[in-house]
């Protein structure tokens, strides 16, 4: 009978990288859980544990060995075992040497294609120990580490040296070998509060032996939970909010496994400074919570997070005061110098900035995007002359030595600079939401300068990138290309731009004359990236809810504006849900066969008809056709099908009682030309027939 026992791999290292410590931990769980389902062995929870000095994987219940099993090995055809004389073939004679047993004991499988030699033979499982080791090694090998490094004599490679490994199961070590250590029971607790060895017996008291014994918070959620919670309570005491993100928040637990909160001041005269500047320096350079008051604003106030629990706290914080302040000076000294010149002063300095070695500077991007943002602008009936301007100044806050120092401010900094030089508020503010969306679900940009301004940087980007051939392939995207496409169209939909994206890509791709020296292929550029830009459509319907076969019948009419389209793709699961719907997909289905399968063309106009069904249809088609007029005009798709499902009686009527491909080769061209009616009249909207039933 199979029992079970708890599991724990400890693994004790030098501090490990704070930013990807959650991302190692998630691995070694998923690691083992995958070599543990491999090897069918059984368990019923799992959890992973991270701390700066370790990464270790508790299982819950695994099972003391893989299951018994029957296999049944299937060998050569039975004409193909015996020799002409009956005695066993060489395939037969191998087959029974490969099963570890003589030709007398195989078996025969009957099915209904045939005969064949069989084996069948059980296989006891393997004992959990012995399969154990080589799951961790396989596990710790799989690891995401960008990086390995050796130490000492050592030939071992891992992110960081390591110094012990536990390997328990029950209350027994399983000996092996990891990474050149020998496991046992022993882990250690924090490094200054209990540097002793502590010594497991039972790995479910991993987590609060480590807690009450070593100082350590094995759990990194449960330490994130502290550290957010300490740093709001931190804030309070200064009549504050802590100004807490995700990032942030990680890397900080990441960083302490006895996390304690100090909280520190910085002299108020830098409150003058953007509050992005000083968030930034925080959060980048010294790993700080800012505080902000309760109207946003920021307050002279930090909460860091000390790894030990000190005796002389305020030597702590007084260090933190010392080391912000310089930081602090350098920001102002950088926001000073740049304003003493203007964006517009920048701007020829980006011809020594080079956008992509094939493409040429970001002065001449610069160039491009203008012309661009005046194309948009116009199409949009928006302020041409605050578009271009804004376009002009977009990169030139790269220039600044604030950018220079903290990258991720470009666009912040640009808006910041441009007020200062009495640009337009919305220029100062496009410059900033050029970047927008930022990342995955955040917002768009919301001024229409600032919108014109994104999608006209983004669709330069992603025509300039592809015409040099560096097309995103895999998970490989170093422009970050799809991003840049699923951009522009969360742009163009979610803020109900009516924009060609057509037009705009082959007026993009008419910028770009030449490519390391030789003539564009304009044409084929602006194929690739609409093609690009319609499958990153594509994902984002689905993300929306809409179906593949709802897409494919939107798609199938070409709509040249992504706002077209989606009101389109709304019209078609609406009308979906018609009782009509399914009859008259299929009905187009057949209409759409009919006339790509016939020989003779429909009638340039509809003449003689004969039966009443198809007299009825055609009145019922012309007046559905005057009728759906004004509603497409409005772009009212949604009431447009409405109505052609109205025509539902008819067409059923004309199918069952009218054969349209008669011999009379002028009443068939009558009645294709009727069929052809209907058809356009459907594709005015969507191809119906892509539904599926």
């Amino acid at each position: 009978m199979t029992t079970s026992q708890h599991l724990l791999f400890e693994l004790g290292s030098e501090e490990l990288p704070p930013k990807t410590l959650l991302k190692l931990s998630n691995a070694l769980l998923n690691n083992i859980v995958q070599g543990l389902n491999a090897a069918e062995l059984t368990f019923t929870g799992s959890k992973a544990y991270a701390t700066p000095r370790r990464l270790a994987v508790f299982i819950e219940n695994l099972a003391s060995a893989q299951p018994d099993k029957t296999v049944e090995k299937r060998g050569p055809a039975l004409q193909a075992a015996f020799a002409p004389d009956g005695t066993p073939s060489k395939a037969g004679l191998g087959f029974a040497l490969s099963c570890g047993t003589s030709f007398e004991q195989l078996e025969r499988l009957k099915t209904d294609k045939g005969e064949w030699l069989s084996y069948t033979q059980a296989v006891k499982g393997q004992a959990t120990e012995k399969l154990i080791p080589d799951i961790i090694r396989s596990s710790i090998a799989g690891l995401p580490i960008a990086k390995r490094m050796r130490w000492g004599s050592f030939t071992t490679e891992f992110v960081r040296p390591v110094h012990w490994a536990v390997l328990l199961y029950g209350d027994s070590v399983i000996d092996t070998e990891i990474l050149g250590l020998e496991t046992g029971a022993a882990t250690q607790g924090h490094r200054f509060h209990a540097p002793q060895k502590i010594t497991l017996t039972k790995p479910e008291d991993y987590a609060e032996l480590l807690y009450k014994q070593g100082r350590v918070i094995a759990d990194i959620e449960q330490r994130k939970t502290l550290i957010r919670d300490a740093a709001q309570k931190a804030a309070a005491a200064v009549n504050g909010i802590a100004h807490i993100e995700d990032d942030l928040l990680e890397e900080i637990a990441a960083l302490n496994e006895w996390p304690v909160p100090i909280t520190g001041t910085f002299d108020p005269r830098f409150l003058e400074l953007p509050p992005e500047v000083l968030i930034t320096t925080m959060q980048t350079n010294q790993k700080y919570f800012p505080v902000k008051n309760a109207d946003g604003g920021l307050l002279a106030n930090f909460i860091t997070f000390s790894n030990i629990e000190s005796s002389n706290p305020e030597s702590i914080q007084q260090g933190n005061e010392r080391v912000v302040t310089p930081r602090l000076a350098d920001a102002e000294f950088f926001w000073n110098q740049d304003r003493k010149k203007t964006l517009e002063d920048r701007v020829e300095s980006l011809t020594s900035v080079v956008f992509q070695e094939n493409l040429g500077t970001v002065f001449a991007k610069t160039k491009r995007v203008q012309n661009l943002a005046k194309f948009i602008a116009g199409h949009l009936n928006a302020d041409v002359e605050l578009a271009e301007r804004a376009a002009l100044l977009a990169k030139t806050d790269l220039m600044t030595e604030m950018v220079l120092e903290f990258g991720n401010l470009q666009g912040i900094m640009g808006r910041y600079y441009a007020l200062a030089d009495n640009e337009p508020k919305a220029v100062a503010l496009a410059i900033e939401e050029q970047y927008f969306p930022k990342q995955s679900g955040s917002p768009t940009a919301g001024s229409i300068t600032g919108q014109i301004l994104a999608i006209a940087e983004k669709i330069d980007t992603l025509v300039g990138i592809f015409a040099v051939g560096l097309i995103p392939t895999g998970d490989k995207d170093p422009y970050a290309l799809r991003r840049a496409a699923l951009g522009i169209l969360r742009t163009v939909i979610e803020n109900e731009l009516n924009i060609n994206i057509i037009e705009l890509t082959e007026f993009a791709a008419a910028q770009i004359k030449t490519v390391s020296g030789q003539t564009a292929d304009q044409s084929a550029t602006a194929d690739r990236v609409i093609d690009f830009m319609f499958d990153r459509l594509k994902g984002y319907c689905l993300d929306h809810g809409y179906t593949a076969d709802e897409f494919d019948a939107v798609i199938a009419v070409t709509p040249a504006e992504p706002l077209d389209f989606m009101q389109r793709l709304q019209a078609v699961k609406a009308f979906r849900q018609l009782p009509e719907a399914e009859s008259l997909a299929a009905a187009n289905k057949r209409i759409r066969n009919i006339l790509k399968k016939s020989d003779t063309p429909p009638a340039a106009s509809i003449g003689v008809l004969l039966e009443a069904q198809e007299k009825q249809l055609l009145q019922a088609g012309l007046q559905s056709a005057e009728d759906i007029k004004p509603l497409l005009a409005q772009r009212d798709y949604q009431a447009t099908l409405n109505r052609l499902a109205g025509l539902r009686n008819d067409v059923d009527a004309f199918f069952d009682q009218v054969m349209v491909m008669t011999d009379d080769l002028e009443l068939r061209a009558n009645r294709l030309a009727l069929l052809n009616l209907l058809s356009e009249q459907f594709l005015t909207c969507a191809d119906i027939s892509k539904l599926q039933s």
